[in-house]
Protein backbone atom coordinates (compact mmCIF):
# COMPACT_ATOMS: atom_id res chain seq x y z
CA UNK A 1 0.00 0.00 0.00
CA UNK A 2 1.21 3.40 -0.70
CA UNK A 3 2.89 5.33 2.12
CA UNK A 4 0.03 7.77 3.55
CA UNK A 5 1.74 11.50 3.55
CA UNK A 6 1.17 12.65 7.00
CA UNK A 7 0.09 16.17 7.78
CA UNK A 8 -0.12 18.70 10.84
CA UNK A 9 -2.71 21.12 11.07
CA UNK A 10 -1.87 24.79 13.07
CA UNK A 11 -5.65 25.73 14.03
CA UNK A 12 -8.88 24.44 13.94
CA UNK A 13 -10.92 27.43 13.40
CA UNK A 14 -13.21 28.43 10.64
CA UNK A 15 -10.91 27.67 7.84
CA UNK A 16 -9.02 24.51 10.13
CA UNK A 17 -12.25 22.60 10.06
CA UNK A 18 -12.73 22.93 6.51
CA UNK A 19 -9.62 21.45 5.81
CA UNK A 20 -9.94 18.65 8.40
CA UNK A 21 -13.14 17.40 7.46
CA UNK A 22 -12.02 17.63 3.31
CA UNK A 23 -8.89 15.68 3.57
CA UNK A 24 -10.91 13.20 5.08
CA UNK A 25 -12.26 12.49 1.15
CA UNK A 26 -8.32 11.36 0.03
CA UNK A 27 -6.89 8.10 0.82
CA UNK A 28 -2.90 9.11 0.13
CA UNK A 29 -3.19 11.76 3.05
CA UNK A 30 -3.64 11.59 6.60
CA UNK A 31 -3.96 14.37 9.61
CA UNK A 32 -1.84 13.13 12.38
CA UNK A 33 -1.60 16.15 14.60
CA UNK A 34 -4.16 19.63 15.38
CA UNK A 35 -2.35 22.04 17.20
CA UNK A 36 -5.33 24.27 18.54
CA UNK A 37 -5.54 27.41 21.33
CA UNK A 38 -8.08 25.44 23.88
CA UNK A 39 -8.47 22.00 23.85
CA UNK A 40 -11.26 21.68 25.71
CA UNK A 41 -13.57 23.86 23.53
CA UNK A 42 -16.41 21.64 22.27
CA UNK A 43 -16.02 20.75 18.21
CA UNK A 44 -18.92 19.48 16.40
CA UNK A 45 -16.65 17.73 13.53
CA UNK A 46 -17.73 13.68 13.12
CA UNK A 47 -14.27 11.94 12.76
CA UNK A 48 -11.91 13.99 14.76
CA UNK A 49 -9.78 11.74 17.01
CA UNK A 50 -9.29 13.98 20.48
CA UNK A 51 -5.81 12.66 20.79
CA UNK A 52 -4.62 14.14 18.01
CA UNK A 53 -5.08 17.39 19.35
CA UNK A 54 -3.01 19.56 21.07
CA UNK A 55 -2.62 23.09 22.49
CA UNK A 56 1.69 23.22 21.73
CA UNK A 57 1.72 24.00 18.41
CA UNK A 58 5.62 22.79 18.72
CA UNK A 59 4.22 19.58 19.03
CA UNK A 60 3.41 20.03 15.35
CA UNK A 61 6.48 21.54 13.90
CA UNK A 62 8.73 19.20 15.95
CA UNK A 63 7.16 15.95 14.87
CA UNK A 64 9.52 13.88 12.97
CA UNK A 65 6.44 11.96 11.30
CA UNK A 66 4.81 15.05 9.41
CA UNK A 67 5.57 15.32 6.30
CA UNK A 68 3.26 18.54 5.37
CA UNK A 69 2.10 21.78 8.19
CA UNK A 70 -0.77 23.55 7.10
CA UNK A 71 -0.68 27.10 8.78
CA UNK A 72 -4.00 28.70 9.71
CA UNK A 73 -4.13 30.62 12.41
CA UNK A 74 -2.89 34.17 10.65
CA UNK A 75 -0.87 37.01 11.95
CA UNK A 76 2.90 36.83 12.66
CA UNK A 77 3.79 35.86 16.03
CA UNK A 78 4.01 32.76 16.65
CA UNK A 79 3.16 32.01 13.08
CA UNK A 80 6.27 33.20 11.16
CA UNK A 81 8.73 31.04 14.04
CA UNK A 82 6.46 27.73 13.42
CA UNK A 83 6.91 27.78 10.34
CA UNK A 84 10.58 28.43 10.08
CA UNK A 85 10.71 25.39 12.51
CA UNK A 86 8.97 23.38 10.59
CA UNK A 87 10.83 24.33 7.18
CA UNK A 88 14.35 23.67 9.35
CA UNK A 89 13.00 19.79 10.42
CA UNK A 90 11.79 19.05 6.90
CA UNK A 91 8.45 20.45 6.35
CA UNK A 92 7.05 21.49 3.57
CA UNK A 93 4.10 24.60 4.46
CA UNK A 94 0.80 25.57 3.12
CA UNK A 95 -0.31 28.74 4.52
CA UNK A 96 -3.24 30.96 4.25
CA UNK A 97 -1.28 33.58 5.96
CA UNK A 98 -1.77 36.66 4.16
CA UNK A 99 -0.61 39.36 6.66
CA UNK A 100 2.54 37.05 7.00
CA UNK A 101 3.29 36.70 3.78
CA UNK A 102 2.75 40.40 2.98
CA UNK A 103 5.12 41.70 5.51
CA UNK A 104 7.83 38.68 6.03
CA UNK A 105 7.57 37.19 2.68
CA UNK A 106 11.06 37.75 1.40
CA UNK A 107 12.65 36.10 4.07
CA UNK A 108 9.98 33.34 4.32
CA UNK A 109 10.66 32.22 0.43
CA UNK A 110 14.37 32.54 0.86
CA UNK A 111 14.15 30.55 3.92
CA UNK A 112 12.49 27.61 2.68
CA UNK A 113 14.54 27.15 -0.57
CA UNK A 114 17.90 27.64 1.23
CA UNK A 115 16.23 24.10 2.82
CA UNK A 116 15.14 22.91 -0.18
CA UNK A 117 11.34 23.04 0.81
CA UNK A 118 8.29 24.63 -0.93
CA UNK A 119 5.66 26.73 0.32
CA UNK A 120 2.35 27.76 -0.71
CA UNK A 121 -0.46 29.75 0.06
CA UNK A 122 -3.44 29.99 -2.85
CA UNK A 123 -5.76 30.19 -0.39
CA UNK A 124 -3.94 33.48 1.34
CA UNK A 125 -5.36 35.72 -1.80
CA UNK A 126 -8.42 35.09 -2.72
CA UNK A 127 -10.25 32.38 -0.42
CA UNK A 128 -11.36 29.41 -2.85
CA UNK A 129 -10.73 31.33 -6.23
CA UNK A 130 -7.48 30.08 -7.62
CA UNK A 131 -5.00 32.41 -8.49
CA UNK A 132 -1.54 31.48 -7.66
CA UNK A 133 -1.20 28.46 -9.17
CA UNK A 134 -3.07 29.43 -12.83
CA UNK A 135 -0.63 32.68 -12.79
CA UNK A 136 2.59 30.34 -11.89
CA UNK A 137 1.29 27.46 -14.37
CA UNK A 138 -1.67 28.15 -17.54
CA UNK A 139 -0.42 32.19 -17.25
CA UNK A 140 3.14 31.37 -17.05
CA UNK A 141 3.59 32.58 -20.77
CA UNK A 142 1.86 36.46 -20.33
CA UNK A 143 3.13 39.07 -19.20
CA UNK A 144 0.90 40.65 -16.81
CA UNK A 145 0.74 44.59 -16.31
CA UNK A 146 -2.21 45.29 -14.38
CA UNK A 147 -4.33 43.80 -11.88
CA UNK A 148 -7.83 45.32 -10.79
CA UNK A 149 -9.70 43.58 -7.74
CA UNK A 150 -12.10 42.75 -5.09
CA UNK A 151 -10.84 40.73 -2.40
CA UNK A 152 -11.97 41.91 0.65
CA UNK A 153 -15.78 40.23 1.23
CA UNK A 154 -16.65 42.02 4.47
CA UNK A 155 -15.98 45.08 2.59
CA UNK A 156 -17.75 44.53 -0.45
CA UNK A 157 -21.04 43.31 1.42
CA UNK A 158 -20.83 46.60 3.55
CA UNK A 159 -20.57 48.41 0.25
CA UNK A 160 -23.24 46.17 -1.50
CA UNK A 161 -25.81 46.52 1.32
CA UNK A 162 -25.54 50.83 1.21
CA UNK A 163 -26.00 50.55 -2.06
CA UNK A 164 -28.77 48.65 -1.87
CA UNK A 165 -30.96 50.11 0.84
CA UNK A 166 -29.46 53.40 0.81
CA UNK A 167 -28.51 52.64 4.24
CA UNK A 168 -24.79 54.67 6.58
CA UNK A 169 -21.65 53.21 6.83
CA UNK A 170 -22.49 52.86 10.40
CA UNK A 171 -25.93 50.82 10.41
CA UNK A 172 -24.49 48.30 7.54
CA UNK A 173 -21.22 47.80 9.51
CA UNK A 174 -23.51 46.51 12.79
CA UNK A 175 -25.53 44.36 10.48
CA UNK A 176 -22.30 42.36 9.04
CA UNK A 177 -20.93 42.23 12.58
CA UNK A 178 -24.53 40.92 13.40
CA UNK A 179 -24.58 38.36 10.60
CA UNK A 180 -20.52 37.49 11.27
CA UNK A 181 -18.98 39.00 8.03
CA UNK A 182 -17.55 41.69 10.06
CA UNK A 183 -15.19 40.94 13.01
CA UNK A 184 -16.21 42.96 16.33
CA UNK A 185 -13.31 45.15 15.46
CA UNK A 186 -13.48 45.26 11.79
CA UNK A 187 -10.52 47.66 10.99
CA UNK A 188 -8.26 45.08 9.59
CA UNK A 189 -11.08 44.63 6.97
CA UNK A 190 -12.79 48.29 6.29
CA UNK A 191 -9.49 50.07 6.56
CA UNK A 192 -7.93 48.27 3.61
CA UNK A 193 -5.13 46.43 5.16
CA UNK A 194 -6.59 42.71 4.30
CA UNK A 195 -6.73 43.92 0.66
CA UNK A 196 -3.34 45.60 1.08
CA UNK A 197 -1.73 42.43 2.34
CA UNK A 198 -3.43 40.06 -0.46
CA UNK A 199 -2.79 42.83 -3.50
CA UNK A 200 1.12 42.96 -2.18
CA UNK A 201 1.46 39.15 -2.89
CA UNK A 202 -0.88 38.80 -6.05
CA UNK A 203 1.25 41.98 -7.19
CA UNK A 204 4.31 40.40 -6.49
CA UNK A 205 3.74 36.97 -8.27
CA UNK A 206 1.80 38.84 -11.49
CA UNK A 207 4.73 41.10 -12.45
CA UNK A 208 7.58 38.86 -11.44
CA UNK A 209 9.05 41.85 -9.19
CA UNK A 210 8.78 41.79 -5.51
CA UNK A 211 6.48 44.27 -3.85
CA UNK A 212 7.22 46.26 -0.59
CA UNK A 213 3.94 46.08 1.53
CA UNK A 214 5.02 49.61 3.29
CA UNK A 215 4.85 51.25 -0.49
CA UNK A 216 1.37 49.67 -1.38
CA UNK A 217 -1.08 52.93 -0.62
CA UNK A 218 -3.98 52.28 1.81
CA UNK A 219 -7.39 54.12 1.77
CA UNK A 220 -10.86 52.25 3.72
CA UNK A 221 -14.37 52.66 3.10
CA UNK A 222 -15.49 54.58 6.35
CA UNK A 223 -15.99 57.89 4.77
CA UNK A 224 -18.39 56.21 2.24
CA UNK A 225 -21.90 57.93 2.42
CA UNK A 226 -25.48 56.90 1.34
CA UNK A 227 -25.42 60.05 -0.50
CA UNK A 228 -21.93 59.20 -2.46
CA UNK A 229 -23.97 55.59 -3.23
CA UNK A 230 -26.87 57.43 -4.95
CA UNK A 231 -24.80 59.97 -6.58
CA UNK A 232 -22.27 57.75 -8.33
CA UNK A 233 -25.54 55.50 -9.19
CA UNK A 234 -27.22 58.41 -11.09
CA UNK A 235 -23.67 58.80 -12.62
CA UNK A 236 -23.65 55.24 -13.97
CA UNK A 237 -20.99 54.14 -11.76
CA UNK A 238 -20.66 51.46 -8.55
CA UNK A 239 -18.69 52.18 -5.41
CA UNK A 240 -16.08 49.56 -4.46
CA UNK A 241 -13.31 49.11 -2.93
CA UNK A 242 -10.67 47.96 -5.04
CA UNK A 243 -7.18 46.75 -4.85
CA UNK A 244 -5.55 47.68 -7.55
CA UNK A 245 -2.07 47.04 -9.27
CA UNK A 246 -0.33 48.37 -12.51
CA UNK A 247 3.30 48.37 -13.76
CA UNK A 248 3.82 51.65 -15.86
CA UNK A 249 6.01 51.85 -19.35
CA UNK A 250 9.54 52.11 -17.16
CA UNK A 251 8.28 48.97 -15.25
CA UNK A 252 7.48 50.67 -11.77
CA UNK A 253 4.67 49.38 -9.82
CA UNK A 254 1.63 51.45 -8.79
CA UNK A 255 0.34 49.48 -6.15
CA UNK A 256 -2.97 50.60 -3.92
CA UNK A 257 -6.26 49.54 -2.48
CA UNK A 258 -8.76 52.06 -2.07
CA UNK A 259 -12.79 52.88 -3.17
CA UNK A 260 -13.50 53.54 -6.62
CA UNK A 261 -16.51 54.72 -8.68
CA UNK A 262 -16.27 51.09 -11.29
CA UNK A 263 -18.30 52.49 -14.17
CA UNK A 264 -21.19 49.74 -14.84
CA UNK A 265 -20.29 48.56 -18.35
CA UNK A 266 -17.17 46.92 -16.04
CA UNK A 267 -17.39 43.16 -14.51
CA UNK A 268 -16.28 44.71 -11.02
CA UNK A 269 -19.14 46.70 -10.83
CA UNK A 270 -21.69 44.14 -10.34
CA UNK A 271 -19.62 42.10 -7.90
CA UNK A 272 -21.67 41.59 -5.07
CA UNK A 273 -21.75 41.07 -1.29
CA UNK A 274 -18.89 38.52 -0.29
CA UNK A 275 -18.02 37.71 -3.46
CA UNK A 276 -14.74 38.47 -4.75
CA UNK A 277 -12.74 38.72 -7.95
CA UNK A 278 -9.96 39.41 -9.67
CA UNK A 279 -9.54 40.97 -13.23
CA UNK A 280 -6.07 40.33 -14.67
CA UNK A 281 -4.97 42.22 -17.75
CA UNK A 282 -1.62 40.84 -20.07
CA UNK A 283 -0.35 39.73 -23.76
CA UNK A 284 -0.90 37.48 -25.23
CA UNK A 285 -4.07 36.60 -22.91
CA UNK A 286 -5.90 40.11 -22.65
CA UNK A 287 -8.03 40.48 -19.99
CA UNK A 288 -9.54 37.93 -17.79
CA UNK A 289 -11.74 37.83 -14.85
CA UNK A 290 -11.90 35.01 -11.93
CA UNK A 291 -14.80 35.24 -9.24
CA UNK A 292 -15.57 32.95 -6.62
CA UNK A 293 -15.84 33.24 -2.61
CA UNK A 294 -12.88 34.76 -1.02
CA UNK A 295 -13.69 33.66 2.27
CA UNK A 296 -15.76 30.88 4.12
CA UNK A 297 -15.02 27.23 5.77
CA UNK A 298 -15.08 25.33 2.34
CA UNK A 299 -14.13 28.02 -0.43
CA UNK A 300 -10.96 28.37 1.39
CA UNK A 301 -10.77 24.89 2.59
CA UNK A 302 -10.15 23.93 -1.37
CA UNK A 303 -8.04 26.22 -1.81
CA UNK A 304 -5.24 24.89 1.24
CA UNK A 305 -6.27 21.08 0.53
CA UNK A 306 -5.15 21.48 -3.19
CA UNK A 307 -1.96 22.98 -2.32
CA UNK A 308 -1.48 19.80 -0.08
CA UNK A 309 -2.43 17.42 -2.29
CA UNK A 310 -0.29 18.99 -4.90
CA UNK A 311 2.73 18.63 -2.22
CA UNK A 312 1.74 15.58 -1.58
CA UNK A 313 1.89 14.17 -5.14
CA UNK A 314 5.43 14.69 -5.69
CA UNK A 315 7.06 13.49 -2.24
CA UNK A 316 9.18 10.59 -2.81
CA UNK A 317 9.01 11.38 -6.17
CA UNK A 318 11.87 14.11 -6.83
CA UNK A 319 14.04 15.99 -4.63
CA UNK A 320 13.18 19.05 -5.96
CA UNK A 321 9.54 19.58 -5.20
CA UNK A 322 6.51 21.57 -7.56
CA UNK A 323 9.87 23.94 -8.72
CA UNK A 324 7.17 26.19 -10.54
CA UNK A 325 5.67 26.99 -7.59
CA UNK A 326 9.16 28.63 -5.91
CA UNK A 327 9.92 31.76 -5.53
CA UNK A 328 12.43 33.25 -8.05
CA UNK A 329 11.71 36.82 -7.72
CA UNK A 330 15.81 38.95 -7.67
CA UNK A 331 14.05 42.21 -8.58
CA UNK A 332 12.11 44.68 -6.65
CA UNK A 333 9.50 46.68 -8.13
CA UNK A 334 10.68 50.50 -8.10
CA UNK A 335 7.49 52.23 -6.51
CA UNK A 336 5.34 55.03 -7.84
CA UNK A 337 4.39 57.46 -5.03
CA UNK A 338 0.43 57.80 -5.01
CA UNK A 339 1.19 61.47 -5.06
CA UNK A 340 3.05 61.45 -8.67
CA UNK A 341 -0.33 58.74 -10.05
CA UNK A 342 -2.95 59.83 -12.70
CA UNK A 343 -6.64 59.45 -11.72
CA UNK A 344 -10.23 60.81 -12.82
CA UNK A 345 -11.90 62.01 -9.26
CA UNK A 346 -15.47 62.29 -7.97
CA UNK A 347 -15.67 65.31 -5.57
CA UNK A 348 -18.81 65.82 -3.47
CA UNK A 349 -19.00 69.70 -1.92
CA UNK A 350 -21.01 71.09 0.66
CA UNK A 351 -21.11 74.83 -0.18
CA UNK A 352 -22.87 78.43 0.35
CA UNK A 353 -25.66 78.62 -2.75
CA UNK A 354 -24.10 82.15 -3.24
CA UNK A 355 -23.24 83.90 -6.68
CA UNK A 356 -20.11 82.18 -8.18
CA UNK A 357 -19.24 79.49 -5.63
CA UNK A 358 -19.06 77.55 -9.22
CA UNK A 359 -16.83 79.83 -10.90
CA UNK A 360 -14.44 79.20 -7.72
CA UNK A 361 -14.28 75.56 -7.66
CA UNK A 362 -13.73 75.85 -11.66
CA UNK A 363 -10.94 78.40 -11.05
CA UNK A 364 -9.20 76.22 -8.20
CA UNK A 365 -9.20 73.60 -10.88
CA UNK A 366 -7.97 75.41 -13.49
CA UNK A 367 -5.47 76.66 -11.80
CA UNK A 368 -3.97 73.49 -11.19
CA UNK A 369 -4.51 72.01 -14.54
CA UNK A 370 -7.34 70.08 -13.68
CA UNK A 371 -10.30 70.14 -16.33
CA UNK A 372 -13.74 69.49 -15.67
CA UNK A 373 -15.89 66.52 -17.18
CA UNK A 374 -18.97 67.68 -15.15
CA UNK A 375 -19.69 70.04 -11.82
CA UNK A 376 -23.34 69.94 -10.89
CA UNK A 377 -25.68 71.45 -8.50
CA UNK A 378 -28.14 69.21 -7.31
CA UNK A 379 -30.21 70.77 -4.46
CA UNK A 380 -30.21 73.72 -1.84
CA UNK A 381 -31.23 72.49 1.38
CA UNK A 382 -32.80 74.97 3.90
CA UNK A 383 -29.71 76.33 5.31
CA UNK A 384 -28.75 77.99 1.87
CA UNK A 385 -26.29 74.87 1.42
CA UNK A 386 -25.59 73.97 -2.13
CA UNK A 387 -24.42 69.92 -2.95
CA UNK A 388 -22.53 70.38 -5.81
CA UNK A 389 -20.80 67.25 -7.55
CA UNK A 390 -17.52 67.06 -9.57
CA UNK A 391 -16.27 64.84 -11.64
CA UNK A 392 -12.69 65.48 -12.95
CA UNK A 393 -10.48 64.51 -16.31
CA UNK A 394 -7.56 62.85 -15.81
CA UNK A 395 -5.32 64.55 -13.31
CA UNK A 396 -2.15 64.27 -11.23
CA UNK A 397 -3.16 63.16 -7.55
CA UNK A 398 -0.83 65.79 -5.94
CA UNK A 399 -2.67 68.68 -8.42
CA UNK A 400 -5.93 66.94 -6.76
CA UNK A 401 -4.55 67.32 -3.42
CA UNK A 402 -3.89 71.33 -4.13
CA UNK A 403 -7.25 71.51 -5.25
CA UNK A 404 -8.48 69.86 -1.91
CA UNK A 405 -6.24 72.30 0.48
CA UNK A 406 -7.86 75.63 -1.61
CA UNK A 407 -11.40 74.02 -1.32
CA UNK A 408 -11.02 73.02 2.56
CA UNK A 409 -9.73 76.98 3.02
CA UNK A 410 -12.25 78.96 0.96
CA UNK A 411 -15.23 80.29 3.57
CA UNK A 412 -17.59 79.80 0.70
CA UNK A 413 -17.07 76.07 0.80
CA UNK A 414 -18.43 74.96 3.82
CA UNK A 415 -16.97 71.09 3.61
CA UNK A 416 -15.38 68.72 1.36
CA UNK A 417 -17.56 65.37 1.85
CA UNK A 418 -15.74 62.96 -0.58
CA UNK A 419 -12.95 62.53 -2.71
CA UNK A 420 -12.99 59.22 -4.17
CA UNK A 421 -11.18 58.12 -7.65
CA UNK A 422 -12.54 57.07 -10.78
CA UNK A 423 -11.67 53.59 -12.57
CA UNK A 424 -10.62 54.61 -16.22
Amino acid sequence: MEKKIKIGLIGLGTVGSGVFKTLKHFDNVEVVKIAVRNKNKKRNIDGLDESIITDNAYEVVNDPNIDIVAELVGGIDPAFDLIKTAIRNGKHIVTANKELLAKHGEELFNFAETNNKVVLYEAAIAGGIPLIMPIKTILAGNKINKIKAILNGTTNYILTKMDVQGASYEDVLKEAQELGYAEADPTGDVEGFDAAYKITTLATIAFGKRVKFENVYREGITKISPEDMKAANEMGYKIKLIASAELDDEGRADVRVHPMLVPMSKTLAHINYVTNAVNLSGHPVGDITLSGPGAGEFPTASSVVGDILAIASEIGKTDYVLPMMRCNHTETAVPIEIAETQNKYYISITAQNSLGVIARIGKACEENKISLASIVQKEVAGDNAAKITVITELCKEKDMQKVIDIFNNDSAITKVNSLIRVQI
